[in-house]
């Protein structure tokens, strides 16, 4: 079928010889930068295309004459910053606490380091900024079972607790209860003098008999880890009962199943895992959480 294509007589103009309803469209033009544009757009493409990486094809593509990567550059910058990084690093893990701790740029660099290796590891068992969890201690408050000292920290980061390794911290509590060492009504009176003496609850239940008893089987069974006066024994890992932060609760009821069936949380050792300059980071970071000595 042939066009009809005759002249706009408004403005001079073929038209394409399509019409619709009476109106009819003008073959109008494009203007000439928008086509000189588009041609340059198309030689630009065409160059990019022989130059640059552009189509893929089976499990490659086109790497252009130039072999101009993105990927390449990010894998040498991330080598830079790996470089550079362990050439701080290798400086923390020869310096000690005292000289990292004076020199600035070493302990910005240990500090860093440690809160991001606290944040991908210790975090999901010590909270947020070292808050703690049932079973896993508040390291922000200063309640430490094996010491608080830099040292300490890091002897623990290293070796871990009850995880396998030669040198782990190691600390048993015996079930008194499951084993048959303290009576049912032994446990409810040890657990009366331990609430009432050292963290602090008024018993409305608790006779004086019944603590005056608790602290007779205490000072029998658990002296020896805890304290006589509940302030704990850091080399045996007995925690501390005379504080406010307590690792697996503060409540009488907690008190009776922890003494009857005790928990006893594991820490890995991260000396399979992190390097020491790392480790040294994350012991000035978790003693810089306010609860270090």
């Amino acid at each position: 079928m042939a066009l009809n294509i005759q002249r706009d007589e408004h403005t001079g103009t073929d038209t394409t010889g399509h019409e619709w309803d009476g109106l009819k469209e003008l073959n109008t033009p494009l203007p000439k930068w928008w086509l000189y544009t588009w041609l340059a757009c198309i030689v630009w493409a065409l160059v990019y295309f022989v130059f640059f990486p552009s189509f893929p094809y089976g499990k490659g593509y086109i790497h252009g004459l130039l072999g101009a990567s993105t990927r390449n550059d990010v894998m040498a910058d991330v080598k830079g910053f790996a470089a550079e990084r362990n050439a701080v690093m290798s400086k923390v893990a020869a310096a000690s606490f005292e000289d990292i701790r004076k020199n600035p740029d070493l302990l910005a660099a240990a500090q860093t380091a440690g809160r991001i290796t606290f944040a991908n590891n210790c975090q999901p068992c010590h909270g947020a900024g070292g808050a703690g969890n049932p079973g896993f201690p508040a390291l922000a408050a200063g309640s430490w079972l094996w010491g608080g000292k830099l040292e300490d920290i890091q002897q623990t980061i290293t070796h871990g607790i009850r995880s396998g390794d030669a040198d782990a911290r190691d600390s048993q509590m015996p079930k008194f209860g499951t084993d048959g060492l303290l009576k049912p009504e032994e446990i409810q009176q040890v657990a009366d003098y331990v609430s009432t003496a050292f963290f602090g609850l008024a018993l409305k239940d608790a006779a004086p008999a019944s603590i005056a008893a608790g602290k007779e089987i205490f000072t029998a069974n658990c002296v020896s880890c805890h304290g006589e006066k509940g302030e704990g024994n850091r080399d045996v890992g007995g925690p501390r009962l005379a504080s406010k932060v307590h690792l697996y609760g503060g409540t009488r009821e907690l008190i009776v199943r922890q003494v009857t069936a005790p928990h006893m949380s594991v820490m890995p050792n991260w000396n399979g895992r992190l390097d020491t300059a790392t480790i040294k980071s994350v012991a000035i970071y978790v003693h810089d959480l306010g609860g270090g000595e």
